[in-house]
């Protein structure tokens, strides 16, 4: 995660649970038990909605308490919750539209606004082509079906001929698996189930 920010160097709790892989909700019962109050601001990005941040060193102190109790084994759940989000989005965003149009990343995340925005840092214009439903253990699998015989220019940077054979192979991947009920934490203080496409 880019600490980067909009907010006078706080860090967005969304971009902090896409970061770790966890639900949303997930780091706010961890900011109540370690005595962290998330402030709102506004965010431009997306339409001057109001998103919950917590400044820099708060934010170090709920990812050690993460990475802590996962490392203790205890994953399953926080306070009876679930922990990691194992249900979130596949996404294929095209990074360059006009100045290289078959340059992509794919990946998945649980907040693809979050991830879009964290891309825009060093590709402004980037896009979301589309997105799937997606369970985190599939993305390995998604990743190599989408890219086979595709130019990789990074860890999940690639260049293609033809973007739309990408979003194609996606389709048809996606298609055949197994429905997924995603979690979506538009509002920033609970998480909402939704489903089907995010295009």
């Amino acid at each position: 995660m880019s600490e980067r920010s909009a907010f006078d160097g706080a860090v967005a709790l969304a971009e902090l649970a896409d970061e770790l892989g966890c639900y949303k909700a997930t780091l706010f019962r961890i900011s109540k038990r370690l005595g962290i109050q998330p402030r709102k601001v506004r965010d431009p990005a997306r339409g001057n909605q109001l998103v919950s941040v917590i400044d820099r060193g708060d934010a170090t102190r709920i990812r050690a308490e993460y990475l802590e109790t996962s490392r203790t084994g205890n994953q399953s759940s926080v306070d009876g919750e679930p922990f990691c989000a194992q249900d979130g989005i596949f996404y294929l965003i095209q990074l360059e539209p006009e100045h290289d149009p078959g340059r992509f990343k794919v990946g998945f995340t649980t907040d693809i606004e979050g991830r879009l925005r964290h891309h825009r840092c060093s590709a402004p214009f980037a896009q979301v082509v589309k997105s799937w439903p997606c369970r985190r253990t599939w993305e390995r699998t998604a990743i190599d079906c989408l890219t086979t015989g595709i130019e990789q220019l990074h860890t999940e940077v690639f260049r293609t001929e033809s973007l739309s054979e990408v979003r194609d192979r996606g389709d048809r991947f996606f298609g055949m698996m197994p429905p997924v009920q995603v979690m979506s934490e538009a509002n920033d203080d609970e998480a909402v189930p939704t489903g089907g496409d995010a295009e």
